[in-house]
This record gives structure tokens, sequence and C-alpha cells, in this order.
């Protein structure tokens, strides 16, 4: 089984590139002014060109208008389009229609009933994420990038006829794990490979996705 990886949330050229040529399927520009991840237009276009055709160029959005998404697009040549709020299957149908772009609807988890959402958008997205749902008591808690993770074995034994990748809280000591527990060919991590939020540290992208490759 091969494994591949998304490096999320970059807001610089060294890390864009280091993710890039150290094999990453797809890299993440965050257009979420509230989190520390998040990058302009202008700082994406530049990131965009780094990556080029080597990686899927994902950007992700929380409940965005279509202004913003319009605005984004014609600036920033994104392949998929990652929804990570509370966009409905309606929702998603219609960017998806609007935009040409393929869409990545995600999950966020706290138990299995969570996980069952899923069934609302399968034809409605062209990808699906399962990531963790932060806890109540998390203060100032993003709706993703929190460093937390959910019980990956209740993605165990399950199918969808979409391709999925997991997040939420991994890092280059549980990916391992992640992935055996959960069956995921795609793993997303972005406070896993950092020093702080927003801060990317290249050699932990390098030994993260060379033990992804190696699983």
């Amino acid at each position: 089984m091969t494994v591949t990886a998304k490096i999320c949330g970059i807001n610089d050229p060294a890390a864009m590139a280091t993710a890039v040529e150290c094999g990453a399927s797809h890299v993440g520009l965050v257009f979420y002014p509230p989190s520390p991840r998040s990058v302009t237009a202008a700082q994406a276009t530049e990131l965009a060109a780094i990556a080029g055709t080597r990686a899927v160029r994902t950007g992700l959005f929380v409940d965005p208008d279509d202004r913003l998404i319009d605005d984004v697009l014609s600036r920033v040549p994104l392949d998929l389009l990652q929804l990570h709020g509370r966009e409905s299957a309606e929702r998603v149908r219609t960017l998806r229609r609007r935009t040409g772009r393929r869409i990545m609807k995600a999950i966020r988890v706290g138990g299995a009933a969570d996980i069952d959402g899923a069934e609302a958008y399968l034809e409605a997205a062209d990808w699906l994420m399962f990531d963790a749902l932060p806890p109540k008591e998390m203060t100032n808690a993003l709706p993703g990038g929190n460093a937390v993770a959910f019980d990956w074995r209740l993605l165990a034994g399950r199918a969808w006829p979409l391709p999925w990748m997991l997040a939420g809280g991994i890092n280059i000591d549980n990916v391992a794990e992640a992935v055996q527990a959960s069956s995921a060919t795609v793993v997303d991590t972005s406070s896993g490979v950092e020093d702080a939020p927003g801060r990317k540290n290249l050699e932990k992208i390098r030994v993260f996705l060379a033990a992804v490759a190696a699983l």
C-alpha cells in the first residue's frame, strides 16, 4: 500500500520548496484569517508557483462566501478546494459547479456518529477528509490544525466511493500508527511539522515525508 502526504498551512517559500522536493502529494494554503497559517492571495500566488504541478495545490477555506472564492481563484491556480467549515452538501455542490474545481469536504470527528455524516457529501464532493473535532474545553480552537487526534480505529473497515485523507494531530511519532489503525493512504499534517503555529520546520517536513514514504 502506497501512502502519501499533504503538508498543510504552508506560508513561506522555503517550506513550500521543501515539501514538494521531498515528495508531498498535496500542499495546503490556508485562506482563513484567524489562523496563524493564513496567507493572502498575493502570498499564495508565489507559493503556488513554487509548487507548480509537482503537488496538488489545495486551498483551505472555512464557510467561504463567493466573493472570497472568486478573488482567490482569479489569482491563485488552485487544483483542489478544501472546505473545513459547516458547509452543506448543497453548498459543496454549488461551489464545485461554479468553480470547476475539485472539492474536498472535511468531516470533523469526535465519535462514530460524526463519521456517518460523510454520507451526505458522497455525491457532492470529490474528496473527503476526516479531522479531529476539538474538545469543547479547548480555547481558541481552529477548525483544523489544533494538534488534536481522534480515535483512528473508528475508520477501520470503512469504505467510501471517494478518495479520502486522514488529518488531526498526525506527526512523525504517530503517523505509522495512524495509517495502521485507519488504513488511510493519504495523511495530512500541519502542526506536526511546526515549531509553533504557523512556523514550519524544514527538517521536520523532510523527516515526516521520509517516514510516510517508508510506510
